[in-house]
């Protein structure tokens, strides 16, 4: 097993002079060089030398970046992972005995220990064996604080008739759905409500619905309609957020003034909502001092919340506001340190824990059984959290390869890729191997016809159809760049598609059917970051590029868009929010640094009809057994009684 610094001397991720004590866990990719140089400066500013001191301080400034919130130091030996995809001898690094580390840290000037009081001028606070940077500790605290204040608010004034009322004419078109229901009944009894599930478990028809019901309450108690803000971490989250709930508003059994109000609610990023600041990149125009004036906040996508970006949103809401989570919290989570939606449900994610009160509650204005285990009586948060389970979406043998990774049980989602089940198909092979054109039939066959689709149907000037076929199949990469990524998946698919785009392209960049894909937002055309189109031909020759939006067609000039690539193939982490109705993933090595449970889940969760999983069994049992742990304290903070 060779080192970073044996391999290639000149890598960017060493530091060149790094010293001593750092050296080692620097050259096996441990720690980066701006880890080092960060731990460096903090120990010259406290006159700290200590080897084992200097690493502590190394470890907690890399923690975040890898989306950690903390670094355990009683337990980093055995779960730290490398930035590097070589062997790495990890017992063979100099680590220190834990429970003397533990007790140096503690002695640290740099260093604030406990839960509470202490110097407020340390860069770093230990609690118990957890060495936080002091900002994030300070964010986990309020984050915890706010939502278990939150949590234990049980409104009153709720008139329960009439949420009996709407919720059995709202939901009795779909019998046997008694979770549904649930969700939205709990958002309109509390203060803090969650909605958690998987795709197509009808989360996004529990926000319409709430808010239907939520303005009903309001009618019926004579206070004024609330005042309601969609939102989602990234925009084009919150465009689908908008799309669905206006699209819901329109099925709905409601009164037309319930409806005009869903259909007229705009939805935006949480950035926009709470309001950017030009001299602040991580301070907003509201918060504490300055509220959000709004009743009712639904984050969508709650999973791509980071820790810091849910502390800035819950200091802005009004204490007496509702906030309704909606997400997914076996997904991928934020790119940013944190996994808040997973640590707010926590064991909720196997069974719902409520306290007796609230769980007999919900059970009288539901009409149904409510299989929630019983919470203890300081553990109010689990009474607003209701996890989803019908999936409406795709098919059975999908949803069993979902829920085996979701389990984390490798032989059953071997079994299940392996049954050939209609819905499911599985090349078990790598996917960089040398015959790939004859191995992939599945894969180029599927890409083809969709192309071929888009391609007729842009040339023709049907928009609409073209969007429609653009929607069929997707291939889905963990990597942008290597023999498993985007970089080489595209040319592939261009490579089976070439005789079409060479007749409709002719000596023009933009042909008609050329996927698109938005890589910014631009909020003067309404397009946002992982927004898909397609380039159609028009009258006289000219070409426009359209968008779906609000279920109609958007043409905007191709020479507006600022930020865009095509888009035959596209990573995981950007086809989060979207389906398609044959998904193709290309899973790589066992080796890769991000393959986990969370990305193959997400990956295997945009297919609605049709999954092609590429990989072999190796890979996939990587994968299923690694689960993306991020070291956090929120989930104790929150769950401990």
């Amino acid at each position: 097993m060779t080192s970073l610094r044996e391999r290639d001397p000149f890598d960017v991720r060493l530091a060149r002079d790094a010293p001593a004590p750092l050296r080692a866990f620097n050259d096996a990719g441990v720690i980066s060089s701006a880890d080092v140089q960060v731990a460096r400066r903090l120990a010259a500013l406290g006159g700290v030398e200590d080897p084992a001191l200097l690493l502590a301080l190394a470890l907690a400034v890399r923690a975040p970046r890898l989306g950690h919130v903390l670094v355990d130091l009683a337990t980093i030996r055995t779960t730290v992972a490398v930035d590097t995809e070589e062997p790495v001898d990890l017992d063979g690094l100099p680590w220190p005995d834990a429970e003397g580390w533990v007790a140096r840290v503690a002695e640290c000037a740099l260093v604030a220990v406990g839960d509470g009081g202490g110097p407020a001028d340390r860069p770093l606070r230990l609690v118990g064996t957890a060495l936080y940077l002091d900002r994030y500790w300070r964010e986990e605290r309020q984050v915890a604080a706010d939502l278990r204040a939150r949590g234990a608010d049980e409104l009153t004034g709720v008139r329960l008739d009439v949420l009996a009322a709407g919720l059995r004419r709202l939901y009795g078109d779909e019998p046997g759905d008694a979770r549904g229901p649930m969700a939205a009944a709990a958002a309109v009894l509390r203060r803090l409500s969650v909605v958690a599930g998987g795709p197509g478990t009808g989360k996004t028809s529990a926000v319409a619905r709430i808010v239907a019901l939520l303005v009903e309450q309001a009618a019926a108690t004579g206070a004024s309609a609330p005042l309601v803000a969609l939102a989602a971490p990234t925009g084009k989250a919150a465009a689908r957020l908008e799309e669905a709930v206006n699209h819901q508003a329109g099925t709905l059994d409601v009164d037309e003034s319930v409806r005009r109000q869903l259909q007229s609610i705009p939805a935006s990023t949480l950035h926009r909502l709470l309001g950017w600041r030009p001299d602040s990149r991580s301070r907003f125009r509201h918060h504490r001092g300055s509220r959000l004036p709004h009743d009712v906040i639904v984050v969508d996508e709650t999973s791509m919340v980071s820790l810091t970006l849910m502390a800035r949103l819950l200091e802005a809401v009004r204490p007496d506001a509702r906030v309704v989570l909606v997400g997914d919290p076996d997904q991928l989570s934020s790119i940013e340190a944190g996994a808040v939606l997973g640590d707010v449900v926590g064991p909720a994610t196997t069974r719902m824990l409520m306290r007796p009160a609230s769980r007999a509650r919900l059970a009288d204005v539901t009409g149904a059984d409510v299989p929630a285990d019983p919470a203890a009586e300081d553990l109010a948060i689990g009474d607003g959290i209701v996890v989803l389970d019908r999936v409406f979406r795709f098919g059975g043998a999908i949803a069993a390869v979902a829920d085996a990774v979701r389990r984390g049980d490798a032989d059953a989602v071997v079994a299940a890729l392996g049954a050939g089940a209609d819905g499911v198909t599985w090349i078990p092979v790598d996917a960089a191997a040398e015959h790939r054109d004859a191995t992939m039939a599945p894969v180029r066959d599927a890409a083809v016809v969709a192309g071929r689709a888009v391609i007729a149907s842009a040339r023709d000037g049907r928009a609409r159809e073209a969007l429609d076929a653009l929607g069929t199949f997707r291939l889905l990469c963990a990597h942008r760049r290597g023999p498993y990524g985007v970089s080489t998946w595209m040319p592939a698919v261009q490579r089976w598609l070439a005789p079409e785009i060479a007749a409709a392209a002719g000596p023009a960049r933009d042909y008609p059917g050329r996927p698109l894909l938005v890589t910014a937002n631009d909020y003067d055309l309404n397009l946002f970051n992982g927004d898909t189109g397609v380039v159609v031909a028009m009258a006289g020759g000219r070409v426009m590029a359209a968008f779906e939006r609000r279920g109609g067609v958007s043409l905007v000039r191709p020479n507006q868009l600022g930020s865009v690539e095509t888009v035959y193939a596209m990573t995981v982490h950007k086809s989060q929010g979207s389906q398609f109705q044959t998904a193709a993933v290309v899973v790589p090595p066992a080796t890769s640094r991000i393959l986990t449970r969370e990305l193959l889940y997400t990956a295997v969760t945009r297919a609605r009809r049709q999954l092609i999983v590429v990989g072999t069994e190796d890979a996939i049992r990587a994968a299923v057994a690694r689960p993306a742990a991020r070291a956090s304290g929120l989930r104790t903070r929150l769950w401990a009684t």
